[in-house]
């Protein structure tokens, strides 16, 4: 059985959008795309009145090349998400196909199933936020088609170990296309999933630059999957997705230097993330602070809600995360420069004497 069997029939036999981009060989003058011959004010070095490469083959080639795959095994786009979105509108029948997801995890998933009027299975993590690999698999019906798991976890953080990655994408050859979400992969000691694709057909990984490379605003996201996975999803695709300037900067992030500068920035997160946890653990109001392996902690408060505001009141912005199971009292802080992560400490902690000030005032008063 091959991969693309669990793909829509349809899907497999459309015949593609041909853009005049992808027809075109050679040549000096374009007059085929019905472009302006002309660069927009002020010069455009970048060639901006023209359409961009479908797929760039410098930049596929350089993402290829750090995330140790073939060329033909990656698709690059506009961000992880639509990646997702293209997932599932390939693989999902509307009415009839599901896909499997385990709560709490990034929204995008669910979103687009929904959009798709797929199912969504779920199967939550454990109390640990730990996965439960009997539980997903004893989830999976023939509906399922796709089966998310994003490893380290968004919003909590957790690693899925490599060994349950590659139980999962045995299990499920031949049934269901395991998609490991590796968004946050840079800031862990994890090996990634993408070393596995070449043994497994029904596994794909999804990769950024959106976190560690600090391109969040350039939306340039890859899919690493089987040949024949990547081909189908270029089949629907936008036919321009990724704009020039765009592209010019995640090269520019690519080169020596570039990936030097990321490496010393991931560097310095991880040890402001042990920092942070480290002292947030004794700070008042916090009950708990997850284990992460990506660039932020889910952290557990007294009143969540009470100290995102205060945050807010001093103009810091954390993600309030309390609608996710399991996690009603809780925030998610991205680390920060040191300078920031100190304001929020700061915070913290001025609040709390700022409590305990207001008790001792009331308690002078009522002596009095």
């Amino acid at each position: 059985m091959s991969v693309l069997d669990l793909a829509r029939a349809e899907i497999r036999a459309l015949q593609p959008y041909s853009s005049a981009r992808m027809e075109a060989n050679g040549g000096r003058v374009m007059l085929n795309a019905n472009e302006s011959a002309w660069a927009p004010p002020g010069g455009d070095a970048l060639a901006c009145n023209r359409y961009p490469d479908p797929q760039p083959a410098a930049l596929v080639d350089a993402l290829a090349r750090l995330y140790g795959v073939r060329s033909s095994q990656l698709l690059v786009g506009r961000g992880s998400d639509e990646a997702i979105d293209l997932l599932v509108r390939a693989f999902c029948r509307a009415g009839e196909d599901a896909i499997a997801i385990q709560p709490p995890t990034f929204g995008m998933y669910a979103v687009s199933a929904h959009i798709q009027n797929a199912a969504v299975i779920t199967v939550p993590l454990r109390k640990d936020f730990t996965l439960d690999v009997e539980s997903l698999l004893a989830a999976i019906t023939p509906a399922v088609k796709l089966v998310f798991v994003c490893t380290p976890n968004n919003p909590t953080g957790q690693l899925v170990p490599r060994r349950d990655v590659e139980r999962l994408a045995q299990a499920l050859t031949d049934r269901a296309l395991l998609v490991v979400d590796e968004a946050y992969i840079e800031f862990s000691d994890a090996p990634s999933a993408t070393s596995l694709v070449n043994q497994y057909e029904n596994l794909a990984v999804l990769r950024t630059l959106s976190k560690a490379w600090a391109l969040a605003g350039a939306r340039i996201g890859t899919l690493v999957a089987n040949d024949d996975v990547i081909a189908l999803l270029r089949r629907i695709m936008a036919p321009y997705p990724l704009p020039r300037p765009c592209v010019a900067l995640a090269l520019e992030a690519l080169c020596d230097a570039g990936q030097a500068s990321a490496r010393a920035h991931v560097t310095v997160v991880r040890g402001e993330r042990e920092r942070v946890a480290r002292e947030l653990m004794n700070a008042p109001g916090v009950k708990e602070v997850l284990p992460s392996h990506a660039n932020f902690l889910a952290v557990r408060f007294d009143d969540a809600g009470a100290t995102y505001q205060r945050l807010l009141g001093a103009g810091i912005v954390v993600r309030d995360i309390h609608r996710y199971p399991q996690l009603g009292d809780a925030l998610r802080i991205t680390i920060g420069t040191p300078e920031e992560n100190d304001r929020v400490l700061n915070v913290l902690a001025s609040s709390s004497r700022e409590g305990r000030e207001f008790t001792s005032g009331t308690a002078v008063g009522k002596q009095a």
